[in-house]
């Protein structure tokens, strides 16, 4: 089997240990290609080797205050993690990623933390993961201050300067510092530990319809289903850290992305290392605390970037209204890749008639799964809404979770549930009930069912409904959210919305359409668009109009905040 322990020496190649480790990835490929870039912010250039040697240095700080692994995987149960957890809180920036690698090099787990938490929020995420060490931004370092007390295990901070002038909190550590402190432990003769594919990848669900979860992976599990283990186009992972090497060589640099998804999110580390397997250069957008769409095309054209990763309708909306108001020499763009949220047709075709020569591709996956399947658009030639082509591993599987739905069966109106096998995740931090709900047995296997309801289509294809956690139940009636939003969305004069389901007394339950719009239209154009893609009893029975719909940074809709707003309209 494929694996990694980190080497010591700046040429050997890992050796092979349970599996593909993430900091073993990173190793190999920087010392392939350490002269090839890496990440560009601002006028900051960084090569493979700079961020190796950092990712190293950091490293050393973390093992030299004892964080690493306590426990071997083969000792724990799934819900159970052995490692100790480093809190990143932080907006994009050579840091993070830095700081993420370099956690895995001393066999902690970095875990991602929603810079836009309030308190209570950010107290219960370190709770629950048992945070042990913090690296923040120092614009930050007000809240950092206001919680660090509340959370027990938080023992050691790395503040992170900004343009925010915050002092250093007491008895925190200066990046600089902490950097200059681990390469005198490797002047010292500090060791490193030897990571394995056991050790966890963990990543916080976004908590937007109920309290944030860690799910844990195997790092080998994870890197092969959705971090570049297995090549595009292919069904079959590396086989060695050696294919690793080569394939960086022969990319002869690789492909250039534009990151302007928060590395916080799932999806953007998944991004990151696709990029990183191909020594390919990640180029972060002047300002990463907001998505300004006009920047964030200026950089594409200024650095040639191939690819650029979208989340939905959120950010290709102000994407489209900036191409219509200036020319931009988009030519070198090859792939817009929207993933976490949907792209409603009538965006993704507007998208498409700006930069007809472009690919859209659309992925669908979780926290919980990993990528599961995805669709290709062509000028022209666009995928079917909320239609995939599975990876083989994905599939539905039956609503009462007695078996795989074979394509073309009869599966009801709700449909059954999307799931994974083979390489799924150990489970949930610290909930073993809800590890054993989520990751069932069916017939001897074991499956990811996080939540989201599915048809198998006779061709093989799956049709995606949407998360059982927002469908509405309306007089017997199951309306899926994001079906209902497509529809809304349809309208041109349609800037974002959110439907979710309110009391009624005459249904149970009725869908709500909180809408922000960039022209005037009436309830009644919204309504007669929607009609034309839904089911008259799925349409709004009420349209609230806000200024700006509340999403997480990732661009997901934030359903808490949505049915707030429901609840609170007149007659619910």
């Amino acid at each position: 089997m494929p694996g990694a322990a980190p080497s010591t020496s700046s040429s050997a190649l890992p050796e092979q240990v349970h599996g593909f480790d993430l900091s073993s990835v990173f190793r190999t490929v920087a010392t392939t290609v350490p002269e090839q870039e890496l990440l560009v912010a601002g006028d900051l250039r960084l090569t493979y080797g700079a961020v190796d040697a950092d990712v190293d240095a950091l490293a050393r700080f973390l093992a030299g205050r004892g964080l690493g692994c306590h426990t071997e995987r083969q000792a724990l149960a799934g819900h159970e993690s052995g490692q100790d957890h480093v809190g990143l809180y932080l907006h994009n920036g050579p840091e993070y990623l830095e700081a993420m690698i370099a956690s895995y090099r001393a066999r902690a787990v970095p875990v991602n933390v929603n810079y836009r938490y309030v308190a209570e929020e950010l107290v219960y995420v370190l709770v629950d993961a048992g945070t042990r060490a913090l690296v923040y931004h120092s614009c930050f370092a007000p809240q950092v201050a206001q919680v660090r007390d509340l959370v027990p295990t938080l023992d050691h901070l790395v503040q992170v300067p900004d343009d925010s002038g915050e002092a250093l909190l007491p008895g925190a550590v200066w990046w600089a510092d902490a950097l200059a402190s681990g390469r005198d432990g490797e002047a010292a003769g500090v060791e490193l530990p030897r990571p394995t594919g056991d050790d966890l990848y963990v990543v916080y669900t976004g908590g937007t319809t109920g309290m944030p979860k860690g799910v844990l992976w195997r790092q080998d599990d994870m890197y092969v289903t959705s971090m570049g283990g297995t090549p595009f186009g292919t069904t079959e992972p590396y086989t060695s850290y050696e294919a690793i090497a080569e394939n960086a060589r022969n990319a002869a640099g690789g492909m250039t992305l534009l990151m302007a998804l928060p590395f916080m999110h799932g999806a953007a580390q998944w991004s990151t290392f696709h990029m990183i397997t191909s020594g390919g250069k990640i180029v972060l957008p002047p300002d990463p605390r907001t998505f300004d769409a006009r920047s964030v095309l200026e950089t594409v054209v200024r650095e040639g970037c191939v690819s650029l990763p979208v989340v939905g309708d959120a950010m290709v909306r102000p994407l489209i209204t900036e191409l219509e108001a200036r020319s931009y020499d988009l030519s070198g763009l090859a792939a817009v890749n929207n993933g976490a949220a949907p792209l409603s047709p009538a965006v993704r075709s507007r998208l498409m008639e700006l930069l007809p020569h472009i690919i859209v591709m659309d992925a669908a996956g979780s926290s919980e799964t990993g990528l599961q399947m995805s669709s290709m658009s062509l000028k022209g030639m666009e995928a079917e809404a909320a239609t995939f082509t599975p990876v083989p591993t994905t599939t539905v599987v039956s609503e009462d979770l007695s078996r795989v739905v074979v394509p073309g069966e009869e599966q009801g109106s709700g449909g059954g549930w999307l799931a994974q096998r083979g390489r799924v995740p150990l489970g949930y931090l610290g909930d073993a009930e809800k590890t054993a709900r989520t990751f069932p047995t069916i017939a001897g296997e074991r499956f990811s069912v996080p939540g989201d309801r599915a048809e198998m289509l006779p061709d093989g294809r799956i049709r995606l409904l949407g998360r059982d956690g927002v469908t509405i139940n309306s007089g017997g009636e199951k309306i899926f959210a994001e079906e209902v939003e497509r529809a809304v969305g349809a309208h041109p004069a349609v800037r974002d919305v959110i439907v979710v389901g309110r009391p009624s007394e005459r249904w149970g339950s009725e869908p709500v359409a909180i809408v922000s719009v960039a022209s005037p239209v009436s309830d009644e154009d919204l309504l007669a668009t929607a009609s034309a893609h839904i089911a008259r009893y799925k349409l709004p029975k009420a349209i609230l109009r806000v200024d700006h719909v509340v999403r997480s940074p990732s661009g997901k809709a934030d359903y808490r905040w949505a049915k707030e707003q429901a609840e609170a309209l007149p007659g619910a």
